[in-house]
């Protein structure tokens, strides 16, 4: 799987969404993400467009980690 390149953070935020995280705060340039699936999980994304390859995989495996699913499994979930 090849992370995209131009991604922004609206777009992965909506793409969290669909895994059941949702916005629960965000202040300056940082959203903060909260998910109740598999017990509560946080997570912070930074606010800058595009997304840096390496900030969008490791936030990709955070999630997927606390998911208990692949990497690749999370991506095609939340951008198919």
């Amino acid at each position: 799987m090849k992370l995209p390149r131009n991604l922004s953070v609206t777009e992965l935020v909506k793409g969290l969404e669909r895994v059941g995280y949702v916005v629960s705060r965000q202040t300056g340039s940082h959203v903060g993400l909260t998910t109740e699936r598999n017990g509560e999980h946080h997570i912070t994304v930074l606010d800058h467009n595009p997304l840096k390859v390496g900030t969008l995989g490791g936030i990709l495996a955070d999630v997927a980690e606390h998911l208990e699913i692949s990497r690749d499994d999370l991506f095609h979930e939340i951008f198919d």
